[in-house]
């Protein structure tokens, strides 16, 4: 029988984890640097936190989670998302009676039983921020900075925000019923799936993928026509900061999308997306807002928040995979040209790897076989280890991936190797 990967999951390959480690770093790197501290949830948690916070009638709840009755009886369910278990994390350890705002972050795999297409997978990977604790427009506007100094950093092109407002509850409840009286003329043309939304989540019939009703939505009520006037000067406060960051960086691009509503209960004023124009229809590459009323809904204190989360398998694709896989990830290979000198080889390979320099001793086979297996696995150097070498107290570097002449160095010269090994 052949054993196969689950539909929607996939195995990440050695030969990805250079560009993987990539994403990470950058994505890591550029939180700490505005102060954000890593958090790390459980992968499952009790199913209510997900119909109580995502939303009962969503997609999510209904069709996508991954759930299951364990042998306490507890309906549990892996995370199909990250925000509803920091917020959980958040109220349960007191981080709300520590200085506010929070600023954490966090990466892992999530699961969704959705269908598998193009940059979706029934197990996949974000990386997200979560900013509580504060109510201004200012903190929309950092993680949405952190979003794109990720991208920047990682030079994938073609890079969008869409932004949108929901305004506050009572605002959404008015805009709802303008939406539910728009659309009520056109029920009979919407598609089955649609008419279903209508009834239970009107909001997405503005993001529906189905042709008739996208064109039925471009004269739909527009939710900045509906929200107060509180929710209105937070919205364009923010839209100012994004235009002041166009006119110092020409490459960040905005628009208003009046159809960006996200597809989160949880979500209010705020909600934004980026987008790539070389993904297609599923060219989101993440994607948040503003969830005041988040923190309450699960017992914590009223705490205003706003975060995003990224899915990491669309930053990877959208980079340029011959452009890391060509580095090594081995720094040297050691050519036994005598047999007797393994033992020795083994102390000198040690010394090497303690000091960061990845190494790799060759099999034991002919020198012509060594030299080809170092080739093969695409080693940055073949170090010789030879009686002549032993007594000299030397090593022999042979470049493999440029044409530099050998040279001998002082074994114990350790920075000297590295150096040379790194240039």
């Amino acid at each position: 029988m052949n054993y196969k990967a689950q539909r929607g999951t996939y195995d990440i390959l050695p030969k990805d984890e250079v560009i993987w480690n990539k994403v990470q770093k950058s994505c890591f790197e550029t939180a700490k640097l505005y102060g954000y501290q890593f958090i790390e949830t459980p992968l499952f948690e009790d199913s209510k936190l997900f119909e109580r916070t995502v939303g009962e009638s969503t997609d999510i709840v209904e069709k996508e989670m991954y759930s299951f009755t364990d042998k306490g009886g507890d309906s549990i369910s892996l995370r199909p998302e990250n925000t509803a278990g920091v917020c959980r994390a958040f109220i349960e350890n007191g981080l709300h009676n520590n200085t506010l705002p929070a600023r954490l972050f966090y990466y892992g795999p999530m699961f969704r039983y959705e269908r598998p297409q193009s940059g979706r997978y029934r197990q996949f990977h974000q990386f997200g921020v979560e900013c509580i604790g504060d109510s201004t427009f200012e903190t929309d506007y950092e993680v949405i900075d952190i979003a794109w100094k990720i991208l920047k950093n990682l030079d994938i092109k073609g890079i969008k925000l869409n932004i949108n407002s929901l305004g506050d509850k009572e605002d959404r409840e008015i805009y709802i019923g303008k939406l539910k009286d728009y659309f009520k003329n056109y029920i009979n043309d919407l598609p089955k799936v649609d008419k279903l939304r209508f009834e239970r989540s009107p909001l997405r019939l503005l993001d529906s993928k189905e042709e008739i009703t996208i064109k039925i939505s471009e004269d739909a009520p527009k939710t900045l026509d509906y929200i107060s006037s509180e929710s209105k000067e937070h919205h364009e406060n923010l839209i100012q900061k994004l235009e002041k960051l166009n006119s110092m960086d020409s490459s960040f691009n905005y628009e208003v999308n009046h159809k960006l509503v996200r597809g989160l209960d949880y979500y209010n004023r705020t909600v934004f997306e980026y987008t790539s124009n070389s993904l297609g229809p599923q060219g989101v590459i993440l994607g948040g807002g503003r969830y005041d009323p988040l923190i309450k809904i699960l017992g914590g204190p009223e705490t205003p928040a706003v975060g995003f989360a990224m899915g990491i398998e669309r930053v990877v694709n959208e980079l340029n995979k011959n452009e890391v896989e060509n580095n090594s990830h081995i720094d040297a290979v050691l050519i036994i040209v005598d047999e007797d000198l393994r033992m020795i080889s083994q102390e000198i390979a040690n010394d090497f790897r303690e000091n960061k320099i990845k190494t790799i001793i060759a099999p034991k086979k002919s020198i012509k076989a060594q030299m080809r297996f170092a080739n093969n696995i695409n080693s940055k150097s073949a170090i010789f280890i030879g009686k002549n070498e032993i007594e000299n107290n030397k090593i022999s570097v042979k470049f493999l991936q440029s044409s530099r002449e050998q040279i001998e160095i002082d074994r114990n010269n350790i920075e000297e190797i590295k150096a040379v090994l790194n240039n």
